[in-house]
């Protein structure tokens, strides 16, 4: 059970555009961001830095701000939607966050991430599944999401050799997001929902993932 009680999406009519951009983009509203709602800009700093993280246009995200943001710059370079995922999904099983493990899959796979990847990333070197690029980025998620941190300067040569330097900036970026989600949902014990538990129980279980604190 969560510590936190999570706040009515019915309460929060100012946030409903940010709401409902992250149930187009998940199916569902991740009840992470109904418990930062209790500090209602909480909610939409986080929406606006995981866009940009995510490889979302801001301006086209918040139509009022576009004075103040410049426009894109390299936006050809994002990553594609599932190696995010799927570095999301690395850092958070080295960091332990079930409730993570569980969105993460769930996305990578909805953005066509094949569940046998997922169930051998912590034997992704061996793996014939993994290309080379995708084997520097899990090798970097999973030293990242320890404590204390074991990412080292081999981990951005091998990644030097499939991706140029703005794609390794948000490759960081994405695993030090998932470093403020892994603690934040860990210790909220944030309630999982439904779609991501079912799919997290079906491909990760045999893997040892359980749901654990994050049950209703």
């Amino acid at each position: 059970m969560a510590h936190v009680k999570s706040i009515d999406r019915a309460e929060l009519s100012a946030l409903e555009p940010v709401l409902a951009g992250a149930e187009a983009a998940m199916g569902f509203v991740p009840n992470s961001m109904m418990t930062m709602a209790h500090m209602p800009q909480l909610t939409m700093a986080f929406s606006m830095l995981t866009g940009v993280i995510f490889g979302a246009d801001l301006q086209a995200m918040f139509k009022q701000y576009e004075s103040l943001v410049p426009a894109p710059d390299g936006a050809e370079d994002n990553l594609s939607p599932e190696l995010v995922q799927l570095i999301a999904y690395s850092v958070s099983l080295s960091a332990g966050c079930r409730y993570c493990q569980a969105h993460t899959s769930h996305n990578a796979h909805r953005f066509g991430l094949a569940e046998e990847k997922l169930q051998q990333v912590l034997q992704y070197e061996s793996s014939p599944l993994f290309s080379g690029p995708e084997k520097a980025v899990i090798a970097l998620a999973l030293a990242a999401g320890q404590v204390p941190n074991e990412s080292n300067a081999d981990h951005f040569a091998a990644l030097r050799e499939g991706f140029n330097e703005r794609q390794i900036v948000q490759i960081v970026a994405v695993i030090s997001i998932f470093g403020f989600l892994n603690r934040w949902n860990d210790t909220m014990a944030t309630q999982l929902e439904a779609p991501a538990t079912d799919f997290a129980g079906r491909v990760l279980a045999d893997g040892g993932w359980e749901i654990g604190k994050h049950a209703v």
